[in-house]
């Protein structure tokens, strides 16, 4: 059998087509249109959100959401994808960097209030919901108040994530979204932003628009980070079968963690948790020596996998800060593969190679 990493899911072509006839009809292409009006009200209805700002990728989603809230210098996460960190640094912001939990492997709270003792000169904290795992997002509102800091969360992982009765994208200052076509929700290339005040919502989306203002008048340095209406429809046409989407995910996930939780080592989801996505399946061995023995292994069955996040950031970006949780996590994660066509015997028989691999 041919075992893929990830499949993106492909849009139903005639649904697809409808919604394209009505752009080709309207000539409107572009720059805030029906359909990317029509997107936005949805996906506010789905995730039971508001101020969600449609943008062209989820990096650019960052970057614009670091410039509307003004951001100054923050402290960030070192265990997450390379744009987290990057777009901080693409627009020199200075960051350091604080370790991560060991259990959820989501940024401490409790380390980032030491930081925070020691500097009074951070402005904000940019925190990543790790595989969709929810962050201790109540912690990082006290510490929000506490030193007046800004709470930004990369959220490319946790599309419909719910904690407790909540969406978790209603946290913090701001929720950022991914919607490449890797995501469990994706137009393609595109991504989101969901603000919690509607000032810093109207912000962003003039700076995404050049920041020309209501009246067509530029007013200071903008940027071009518009989602177009052909990638509207394929996230119109995908949401469609959304909930189907999640189901199967959760199964595949669920079924592995039935299967290896007795012989690896599994992060400890946030026990808030009241709807998961099965956005990805990570397993932690031993150490670095046998994350490779696995890796050979399952390149042997021709089963993929991926060293997803690695290295820890700090060492990217070769800051002073030593991140020893974060570090460890790096050199011995692998992400197993989980998308929307993988097949419940697929996954039993990755899972039967790993098991018999550690008796």
């Amino acid at each position: 059998m041919t075992i893929l990493l990830n499949k993106p899911v492909a849009p139903c072509l005639k649904t697809l087509a409808a919604y394209l006839e009505q752009v080709n009809a309207s000539g409107w292409d572009t720059n805030f249109g029906p359909l990317h009006q029509r997107l936005t009200y949805k996906l506010e209805e789905y995730l039971q959100v508001k101020n969600l700002l449609l943008v062209s990728n989820g990096t650019l989603a960052l970057q614009v959401t670091y410039k509307a809230l003004g951001l100054k210098r923050s402290i960030c996460t070192p265990f997450s994808y390379i744009a987290t960190a990057g777009s901080l640094a693409w627009d020199k912001i200075p960051t350091s960097f604080v370790d991560i939990d060991s259990n959820s492997l989501n940024l401490c709270p409790s380390l980032v209030d030491k930081r925070l003792e020691l500097s009074n000169d951070f402005d904000s904290i940019i925190a990543t919901h790790v595989y969709g795992n929810p962050c201790a997002v109540e912690s990082f509102d006290h510490l929000s108040s506490k030193y007046n800091v800004k709470v930004i969360y990369d959220a490319a992982h946790a599309f419909g994530v719910r904690y407790g009765e909540n969406s978790l994208l209603s946290y913090g200052d701001a929720s950022t979204l991914s919607f490449h076509a890797t995501k469990v929700f994706h137009t393609i290339e595109g991504g989101a932003i969901i603000f919690k005040e509607n000032e810093a919502y109207k912000k962003a989306k003039q700076l995404i628009n050049f920041s020309i203002d209501s009246n067509g008048t530029p007013t200071g340095a903008g940027i071009n980070a518009k989602l177009n209406e052909y990638q509207c429809a394929v996230g119109l046409t995908l949401l469609d079968s959304i909930d189907n989407i999640l189901d199967h995910r959760r199964t595949i996930f669920n079924e592995y963690t039935r299967l290896l939780e007795s012989s690896v080592e599994l992060p400890i989801w946030n026990e808030n948790t009241s709807l998961t996505n099965g956005s990805y399946f990570p397993i932690i061995l031993k150490n670095e020596l046998e994350k490779k023995r696995i890796k050979t292994l399952l390149d042997g069955h021709d089963i993929p996998c991926r060293e997803y996040f690695s290295p820890s950031l700090n060492m990217v970006f070769k800051q002073e800060e030593v991140c020893p949780v974060s570090q460890s996590i790096a050199s011995r994660i692998l992400c197993l593969p989980l998308h929307f066509y993988l097949t419940l015997d697929e996954v039993r028989h990755i899972s039967s190679v790993i098991k018999e691999s550690r008796k």
